[in-house]
């Protein structure tokens, strides 16, 4: 989702059609690109991402709703009520995005050291006393990852009240417990930027001549080079930490494959059983249950008139049923059971079981089900 304006973006051709279709009809007549026409790309289209970010749900367990305010609910603005931008932000979602922003960064500034670079002399971003402008730089190829880890996790996740913490003027921080927990997320950052720091030193290294031994930039980071000579391939799986599968009704750890604890669960079972046997009660008396009910002992008191137990075999007995034909009843299916007796499921269920004992006009028909003559 998230427009970035990569290094590869810049060259002497300038930006495409598709990069100017972006842009007001004010600026697509300028001919050729300049580093403030990128600029002011990436910030109309920076206003039209963390739009439609704006009513992305934050949700919380159960137990914890009457412990969050209103504005904790959504993500909001990226721009801070405090400070006009997105420091000090007043809520959790945007306080988790910065702090991995802030990791985001930290990893690009250490890529950059490694590959020798300074870090403080950028391209994109104006080069200030309090920023690493060339970490700056290098971070954009990698927050699209970090807005769709946080993208994932808010929408299948809650998060609980105790991560976060509000100061005195309203800003949103982090318990130290939940930002280790963030922190986990640098090693896959690293592997990101990797391949991007690498990148910008092998071009800067076109730009001069080297009478050193390497005819390219060296490849610490990724180990490329040593890959390519060896033949084996560059592919790497991003490893990311998951999210802790929490219970949405009071926040404890969910059980695994479910969306709620053991303790919740059983007591939503048991609501929603008492639900399910009120509504079936309701419906066991309207008319038309209790006419099915009234036609049902009707067929089954005129099947007993006219059944006559000299038509019985003599061997099939009481005792007979219950030692041979009862037991084998288990390997008959209930539907089965429901079609030839013409019964309940309940009742196919307790005659199955052995629970009930059936009229002598069916056991004739039971053994032939239980495999006996």
């Amino acid at each position: 989702m998230r427009f970035v304006i990569y290094f590869t973006q810049v060259n002497s051709r300038g930006f495409g059609t598709q990069g100017n279709a972006l842009l007001p009809s004010s600026l697509t007549n300028s001919h050729g690109t300049t580093i403030s026409l990128v600029r002011l790309i990436e910030s109309v289209a920076a206003k039209t991402y963390w739009s439609a970010w704006y009513d992305i749900p934050v949700n919380f367990p159960t137990a914890d709703l009457n412990k969050i305010p209103q504005h904790w609910r959504t993500f909001g603005t990226r721009k801070s009520l405090i400070t006009g931008s997105p420091r000090l932000a007043v809520n959790p979602a945007n306080a988790m995005l910065n702090y991995m922003y802030a990791l985001l960064e930290s990893e690009a500034r250490l890529a950059a050291a490694a590959q020798g670079l300074d870090p403080s002399i950028g391209f994109l971003h104006v080069d200030t006393d309090a920023r690493d402008s060339l970490a700056c730089d290098v971070m954009e190829a990698g927050r699209p990852q970090v807005d769709a880890f946080l993208l994932d996790w808010l929408l299948k996740q809650p998060l609980r009240r105790e991560w976060f913490f509000e100061q005195t003027d309203g800003s949103c921080r982090l318990m130290a417990p939940f930002a280790a927990k963030l922190s986990e997320s640098s090693p896959a950052w690293r592997q990101i930027l990797a391949p991007i720091a690498e990148w910008v030193s092998r071009v800067l290294w076109t730009t001069f001549k080297n009478s050193r031994k390497w005819t390219s930039a060296p490849t610490h980071l990724t180990q490329s080079k040593r890959r390519d000579a060896k033949g084996k391939p560059n592919l790497h799986s991003l490893l990311l930490p998951q999210p802790p599968s929490l219970c949405r009704t009071c926040g404890k750890n969910a059980t695994k494959g479910y969306e709620r604890c053991a303790s919740c669960r059983a007591t939503i079972t048991t609501e929603t059983l008492v639900r399910a046997a009120r509504a079936g009660r309701l419906l066991s008396h309207t008319p038309e249950a209790k006419a099915k009910r009234v036609a049902g002992r009707l067929r089954h008191a005129a099947a007993i008139r006219d059944w006559k137990p000299a038509d019985q075999p003599h061997w099939l007995t009481e005792e007979t049923y219950l030692r041979e034909i009862q037991p084998k009843l288990a390997s008959v299916k209930l539907r089965t059971l429901m079609a030839t007796m013409g019964i309940s499921q309940p009742y196919a269920t307790n005659i199955r079981n052995g629970k009930r004992l059936p009229h002598p006009r069916h056991w004739q028909t039971l053994a032939e089900l239980a495999g006996l003559s």
